[in-house]
């Protein structure tokens, strides 16, 4: 197969809000120009959303890519390169890989629901890559659109020429030709060099069981050509490449990409680990100097212990954990361990959503049966001789007295929200210790701009949003930098024992609701045993909240009928003396469902 002149190529992506029709577009273009026969598409909705987890819950996590060969109106031959990108914030870093591999991007907007934080998040990483963008207006068969209205938010918002905006129903097919001209027209050819020297960018890498790493390239300057040595400049590592191809979405075998071409390579690479995302790729034997910017790397926000219900699946949790870092580099992970919970691992995700992917893959793919600890996030102390220490586990947090400061993480979240509900989510920003920085409108919608701390938005900020919003308001967060916190160390004691896998790091102004809600939640959980058993939230040795576990009782006196009250006395104080002998002694069992079920609670 002839490789293409560089000026027909077209490397774009779509970018959007959740839900405003990336992946069903994706479909249409793939069907209209033959990338996937009828026969193929029937009966499935997103072609490239391959995960049983993207299909259920109707997003993308993993970024696609795909080849489509187009006839434009001018009798030309064109070589689409798609990227259809994951729309929701925790897999923001998916996106701004794809985006670096293109020169143009689609964005589309629901025409009913206008623009969202998440649509302002991906356009501006495009405009940060210099991207052409064509406004795409999906969904405005629907009786609810308003096109013009939402032309004009474009404009008024992101700031771009939204007159030309191209109108289409990706469901249905209506409109899609023209999105595939103004892709001809409207966005730019890739630049390059055939006869320099190899350079291309790294986009992705993925594990498959029968070619080991298959790695995502997208071809800047040179040839890529089957048998020839590579080196990664990132990691110094020379492979022998013995397979170049693309997905048009099935894979496609060549002898060569050429420059502007994205497509895939296979080399015998035995680890992900051993292809960094970002990483340049150059010829062995004459190397080029500079690598290409590549693109920060993943750095996980949220921590929290997964543990095993049963202590013997630890090894299975173990390889399957291994397995999935194997597609997914920014899923990090350490052994710990547990009194309560045993042998575990200490896991860094992006966000809760990825949390929650993590482990619905782990209990799916894997059979596991798992229990989560409370997310929290990467705390800095300065100690006192001058040293700093960066802590995701309450549980090594060193003595009070050994620390000067306690730095938390904060974050800038955009909000977007209809005007009716703007009180309730300035409300819930401000209880959540927020600090409001602007608030404009666009159209009917309000923008709010604001400054939390990471900790009180992983806890359950989304969900909270959503309900007091009935589902309108749309939220976006990047991290800022860290600001000093009044944090203190609360701990939960069950009969005067820790328990480890309930402690967690609060503000001083929390500690006390957030310790109620905790031992109330216990109280209801922990089974009466024997002997009274207290249930406390304390801060160091200040005990701020304290329920109790009645003990189960034998009623000893049933015996003594009439006689003298002494007797019945003398019955109850053995007994007494019993029960607090027991206490001493006596081992509190908290069921597992205990564990779950606290750690679940919102303070």
């Amino acid at each position: 197969m002839t490789t293409s002149p560089i000026t027909n190529i077209r490397n774009f992506s779509i970018v959007a809000h959740i839900d405003h029709g990336k992946s069903t577009l994706a479909d249409r273009l793939i069907q209209m120009t033959g990338g996937l026969s009828d026969r193929e598409m029937a009966g499935k909705e997103q072609v490239l959303d391959s995960m049983d987890i993207e299909r259920e819950r109707g997003i993308t996590i993993k970024a696609q890519t795909v080849r489509l060969k187009y006839r434009a109106k001018d009798g030309k031959d064109y070589v689409f390169n798609l990227m259809d990108t994951p729309g929701h914030v925790d897999f923001a870093y998916e996106v701004s890989r794809s985006l670096a591999a293109c020169e143009g991007s689609l964005l589309v907007v629901d025409a009913s629901q206008g623009v969202e934080a998440q649509t302002l998040a991906n356009v501006y990483q495009a405009l940060d890559n210099n991207h052409e963008i064509v406004p795409v207006l999906n969904k405005v068969d629907l009786p609810a659109a308003e096109p013009d209205k939402v032309k004009q938010q474009i404009e008024d918002v992101i700031g771009i020429d939204a007159s030309d905006a191209v109108m289409i129903s990706a469901k249905t097919g209506l409109g899609v030709p023209d999105v595939l001209e103004a892709i001809v027209t409207r966005l730019p050819p890739p630049k390059g060099d055939r006869d320099a020297t190899l350079k291309a960018l790294l986009v992705d890498s993925w594990y498959d069981v029968y070619l080991g790493v298959v790695v995502l390239v997208r071809i800047v300057d040179g040839v890529m050509k089957k048998g020839s040595r590579i080196r990664m400049m990132g990691t110094n590592a020379a492979y022998d490449v013995e397979r170049v191809g693309f997905f048009t979405p099935k894979m496609q075998q060549v002898d060569e990409l050429g420059p502007g071409e994205i497509g895939f390579i296979t080399a015998a690479i035995k680890e992900v680990a051993d292809t960094r995302v970002g990483d340049t790729i150059t010829d062995d034997r004459k190397p080029i100097t500079e690598m290409l910017p590549g693109f920060k790397p993943a750095i996980p926000v949220v921590f929290c212990g997964l543990f095993p219900v049963d202590a013997d699946d630890f090894e299975t949790l173990r390889a399957a954990m291994g397995k999935l870092r194997l597609n997914d580099a920014s899923f990090s992970f350490e052994m710990e361990t547990s009194a309560a919970l045993g042998f575990g691992f200490r896991c860094g995700f992006l966000g809760l959503l990825h949390l929650e992917i993590i482990q619905e893959r782990l209990s799916r793919e894997f059979d596991l049966n798992l229990i989560a600890t409370a997310p929290s996030v990467i705390y800095r102390m300065k100690l006192t001789d001058g040293g700093e220490i960066e802590i995701h586990n309450p549980i090594d947090m060193p003595d009070v007295v050994k620390i000067a400061e306690i730095e938390e993480p904060w974050i800038e979240a955009t909000i977007l929200t209809p005007d009716d509900y703007l009180g309730s989510v300035l409300k819930l920003c401000q209880d959540r210790r927020g600090v409001q920085k602007e608030l404009t409108y666009v159209g009917s919608r309000a923008m709010v701009k604001y400054d939390l701390p990471l900790n009180e938005v992983v806890f359950d900020f989304y969900d909270r949003l959503k309900s007091v919003s009935k589902g309108y308001a749309s939220f976006d967060y990047h991290l800022t930098d860290y600001k000093p916190a009044d944090l203190v160390k609360m701990q939960i004691l069950v009969n005067g024992e820790p328990v480890d896998a309930l402690s967690m790091l609060v503000h001083r102004t929390r500690a006390e609701g957030r310790g109620r809600a905790m031992v109330e939640k216990m109280k209801e959980l922990i089974p009466p045993h024997m002997f009274q058993i207290p249930i406390q939230a304390a801060i160091g040795g200040k005990v701020i909240a304290r329920e109790t576990v009645r003990a189960l009782r034998k009623d000893v006196t049933a015996k003594c009928y009439g006689g003298d009250v002494s007797r019945k006395r003398k019955l109850l104080e053995k007994q007494k003396e019993g029960k607090k002998k027991m206490r001493q002694f006596g081992k509190v069992d908290i069921p597992q469902e205990a564990f779950i079920a606290a750690l679940k609670v919102d303070g």
